[in-house]
C-alpha cells in the first residue's frame, strides 16, 4: 500500500478525524505528565485509557505499544511507593477495549503480544477466608508473578489471574476465548476452558502439532 492510499484510507471518514487528534494529544499528555518508569517511542493511548498515575512510576513501556479504548493498567500498591517496575510491557503490544491489567508483584508482557477485548490479568486475588468480614473489607492475597511469551494472543474475554507463585505462558500461546488461566503453560501451547487446559500444542520433536499437552519420552528401564 503505498502512501496516497493510505492517506485516503485514513481520511475517508472525516468523522473519524477529532478522536484520532484527541487520541494523539492524550498520549502526548501522558507522555509529557506522568512519571513512567520509561516509555518508548510510538506509545498510543485511546482518550479514554486508565492509568495509575499516582504509580505510574512503577510501569515500563516499550515502543510501538497501542491500548484501546477504556483499556486499564492498574496497582494495587500503597500510593507512590518506590521500588521496581510491576507492569512491563514489551515493544508492538496490542491491549484493546475494555482490557484491564492489575498487578501488585508483577506483570511482565514480552512483545508481539496481541490482547483482545475485555481480557483479564491479575497477579492478586480478593481474600474471602475471614467469614466474619466482607470480601470487600479483606484486602487482596499476596498473590505471584505473571510473565506473558512473546508472540502469544489472547483472546476475548479470557482471564490470567495468578494468586501465587509464578505463572508463565511460553512464547506463542493461544488463550482461547473466555479460558481462565490460573497455571502455566509452555512455548506454542493452545489453552481453552474453565480452568483453562492445553487442547494443542506443537511438538518440536515430531516438528508437527499434537492434540494435547505434548507426552515426555519415557525412560529407557534399566537392564
Amino acid at each position: 500500500m503505498n502512501r496516497e492510499t493510505r492517506l485516503r484510507a485514513r481520511f475517508q471518514d472525516p468523522l473519524k478525524i477529532p478522536a484520532r487528534v484527541l487520541r494523539k494529544l492524550y498520549s502526548e499528555w501522558l507522555r509529557l505528565t506522568y512519571p513512567f518508569a520509561g516509555i518508548g517511542s510510538k506509545v498510543s493511548f485511546h482518550f479514554t485509557c486508565k492509568i495509575d498515575r499516582k504509580n505510574a512510576h512503577r510501569i515500563k513501556l516499550g515502543n510501538d505499544i497501542r491500548m484501546e479504548k477504556d483499556s486499564s493498567l492498574g496497582l494495587s500498591l500503597p500510593t507512590e511507593q518506590e521500588g521496581d517496575p510491576v507492569i512491563i510491557i514489551e515493544d508492538n503490544c496490542v491491549i484493546h477495549w475494555r482490557s484491564q491489567i492489575g498487578a501488585k508483584n508483577l506483570i511482565h508482557i514480552e512483545r508481539d503480544v496481541l490482547i483482545a477485548q475485555d481480557v483479564l490479568i491479575v497477579d492478586q486475588n480478593h481474600a474471602y477466608e475471614n467469614v466474619h468480614t466482607p470480601i470487600c473489607d479483606q484486602g487482596f492475597t499476596e498473590g505471584g508473578r505473571i510473565r506473558i511469551g512473546q508472540g502469544t494472543f489472547i483472546a476475548h474475554g479470557a482471564a490470567i489471574i495468578c494468586s501465587q507463585g509464578d505463572l508463565v505462558l511460553g512464547r506463542n500461546c493461544v488463550v482461547a476465548a473466555h479460558s481462565v488461566v490460573t497455571r502455566s503453560a509452555p512455548p506454542y501451547s493452545v489453552l481453552y476452558g474453565n480452568p483453562a487446559r492445553i487442547i494443542r500444542q506443537y511438538d518440536p520433536a515430531k516438528q508437527e502439532w499434537v492434540t494435547g499437552p505434548v507426552r515426555a519420552p519415557q525412560a529407557e528401564p534399566v537392564a
